[in-house]
């Protein structure tokens, strides 16, 4: 397939985008750098330095005849979205429709979008939620990732155009950037690995459903040829607490330093895991590698960086 990745040269999208390649597909890269690297592009994709909401954008998808676009660009910051919920707009949401209208008008056979099951369903009342669990995204950029989803339906029903969102738990990994919208385990680890102490927000005892990054790339790979259209989690199913995690990583990097509390964010959501039988029946995916394996593989690709 002729497979277009947006944001392949952030964390995720690279790791997307080296399935894709592996598994023999053709891939171009759109990104604009201004979070992704250009050392995450792998070698044999084709390098588009621009931004989603650039009428060349559309161009390419025609001119390359792309069949199938996988759309990882984003701004992913909750507390910038919070801040600025004007750019959080143009780039989650402008910026997909801008690629939309480049995939109607391209005819491709389908689209692969990175949603959010962390901030889509806000706080939940069922544990570990499935995609039919009420939405209720409590930031803008939840906001932006459901509205995401709704014009997905919309492009489908108008236009025959499939399409599946993934919905990712708190995503993890080698070439996470420890800095700006980074997850808890990148910044942890950058501190831990520098000698520092970690800051641990409130009591410590939220929850997250942390997923490894290569079983992401596995969901995207399987979304290729699903049969389904519609939301689907991407998680493990179970909860952490920052503290354990905390815990674990200081084990791993052999830290003796206590972490020091801070205040609690405020509107932080207090628990989150996600249900992914969905995924097991639409995917035949399942997560495959478990957290302390993960963050094992995590902290000695972060130690290189240090």
């Amino acid at each position: 397939m002729r497979i277009l990745v947006t944001g392949g040269a952030g964390f995720i999208g690279s790791h997307v985008a080296e399935i894709y390649l592996r598994a023999g597909h053709e891939v171009w890269i759109v990104d604009d750098l201004s979070t992704g690297k250009p050392t995450n592009v792998p070698s044999d994709a084709h390098f588009v330095q621009a931004d989603i909401t650039d009428a060349a954008v559309r161009r390419l998808l025609i001119d390359e005849r792309i069949e199938v676009v996988n759309h990882h660009a984003a701004q992913m910051d909750v507390r910038r979205s919070v801040a600025d919920p004007l750019f959080d707009a143009r780039v989650n949401i402008l910026g997909l429709l801008n690629i939309l209208e480049g995939v109607r008008q391209a005819q491709c056979q389908r689209v692969i979008f990175a949603s959010s099951g962390g901030t889509v369903y806000g706080e939940q009342n069922a544990f570990p939620a499935t995609e039919d669990h009420t939405t209720r995204p409590i930031s803008p950029y939840g906001v932006s990732k459901l509205a995401g989803e709704r014009y997905l339906y919309f492009y489908q029903r108008e236009h025959g155009i499939p399409s599946l969102s993934l919905r990712y738990a708190n995503v993890y990994g080698p070439r996470q950037d420890p800095h700006g919208e980074a997850g808890v385990v990148a910044i942890f680890t950058q501190r831990l690995l520098a000698g520092e102490t970690i800051t641990i927000n409130g009591d410590g005892q939220q929850t997250r459903d942390y997923v490894f990054v290569d079983d992401v790339a596995q969901a995207n790979l399987a979304a290729l040829t699903a049969d389904y259209s519609g939301a689907i989690n991407i998680g493990t199913g179970l909860e952490t607490t920052v503290n354990t995690l905390a815990e674990h990583l200081q084990r791993i990097t052999g830290s003796r330093d206590q972490a020091y509390y801070g205040a609690a964010k405020p509107g932080e959501q207090r628990r989150s895991v996600l249900s992914w039988s969905r995924a097991a029946g639409t995917l035949n995916w399942k997560p495959l590698v478990s957290l302390a394996d993960g963050l094992e593989k995590t902290v000695a690709s972060l130690r290189t960086s240090v």
